[in-house]
């Protein structure tokens, strides 16, 4: 929807990118507005942008800032209505931000009520896969830990249904990557919101937030024993240098690896309290170079075929500023596919330009 500046609220989030003189924008979409930006917005005289109806914090964005004409108002509604993940995914994040909070004061885990928050949410994810490279960038730093409870449980889920996983399955590990960092509460709130280094000691307390987590779901006849096995193994390594145990090889689950590289995954593209957010793309060429040997290839490599399996004629934004249309993904390199610049019709081949990376994934 269109909003005038003079009345945008921080907290909304960007529909398109801000362009400027450059090829660059000035603000890219999917930005989550601050007071800077607006002033920004101001300096560039740009007087109209379009964001999405719900804002970061799942408030839903007041409708009747510039549709004073009804049939505008209704055409609006109507395109609103067509995706409805925005609003279902920050609303989830909201819910869960309280049940955190009930945690932290001693409430046990409602499986029924993160089961009616994660599979609602899952079933338009699955319809829609756009989303897997755009939920971490509705994330704010302040808020990360509730966005990353959701964030890994549908990463999860769609892992495991590219390693073949169905129906209940999918779901009961969607239940677990949504809890896998539960036991967070149970840790002093002054070291989550640290924005320095770990001392050994806090390092240490954060640890212990696997075995928490488990201690908290053991008892909830709803999740298999498998999921809550998972959910206490999420930080294992097959190399042996994971905790809490210190497990290897065949004696950590499977389960627990794909949560394992799910919460790798959006911990790493995710905006932290110390750390500014990585794209997709060079975040799996991370992955699969550093945690060679810690992680069961077959994860590794449905995580690659999940986020980076880009299909012929998809559209993508490279870190140059130039858009392209897939042409060919080669599955040794999935993250560096043949392009065809839109604008130009040259062949750009990302495996050989390695200064270039894909920024963002317009259209599958």
């Amino acid at each position: 929807m269109k909003v005038r500046v003079e009345e945008l609220e921080e907290g909304s989030i960007l529909e398109n990118d801000i362009m400027g003189m450059t090829s660059n924008p000035i603000i890219p979409r999917n930005t989550v507005i601050s007071s800077l930006h607006i002033e920004v917005l101001k300096s560039f005289l740009i007087h109209e942008v379009g964001v999405e109806k719900t804002k970061a914090n799942g408030e839903p964005l007041r409708l009747n800032l510039t549709l004073d004409n009804s049939k505008e108002k209704n055409t609006v509604e109507r395109t609103l209505e067509k995706d409805p993940f925005i609003t279902l995914y920050l609303s989830g994040v909201q819910q869960l931000k309280q049940e955190f909070q009930n945690w932290q004061s001693g409430i046990r885990v409602d499986i029924t009520t993160i089961r009616n928050i994660i599979l609602p949410l899952l079933k338009v994810f699955e319809e829609n896969p756009i989303h897997i490279y755009k939920i971490h960038l509705y994330s704010t730093k302040e808020e990360y830990i509730y966005h990353h409870f959701l964030s890994v449980g549908l990463i999860s889920a769609m892992v495991a249904k590219k390693l073949g996983y169905e129906g209940g399955n999918i779901n009961q590990i969607a239940l677990a990557g949504s809890l896998a960092n539960c036991g967070m509460a149970k840790v002093r709130p002054s070291i989550i919101t640290k924005q320095t280094a770990l001392t050994e000691e806090e390092f240490n307390e954060i640890k212990q937030h696997t075995a928490l987590s488990y201690k908290m779901v053991k008892d909830i006849p709803l999740l298999k024993p498998d999921m809550k096995l998972a959910i206490f193994q999420h930080h294992e390594r097959i190399d042996g240098t994971g905790y809490p145990s210190g497990e290897s090889s065949d004696r950590i689950h499977i389960n627990s690896q794909i949560i394992a590289i799910a919460d790798m995954y959006h911990a790493m593209v995710s905006e932290r309290l110390y750390r500014s957010m990585q794209t997709p793309f060079i975040v799996l060429e991370k992955i699969k170079e550093d945690y060679f040997g810690k992680l069961d290839i077959k994860v590794v490599d449905a995580l690659l075929e999940l986020v980076a399996n880009l299909s012929p004629r998809a559209i993508v934004k490279v870190s140059n500023g130039e858009t392209g249309e897939v042409i060919f993904t080669n599955s040794d390199t999935l993250t560096r596919p043949l392009l065809k610049v839109v604008k130009t019709n040259k062949i750009l081949d990302l495996k050989k330009r390695r200064d270039l990376h894909i920024k963002e994934v317009i259209s599958i």
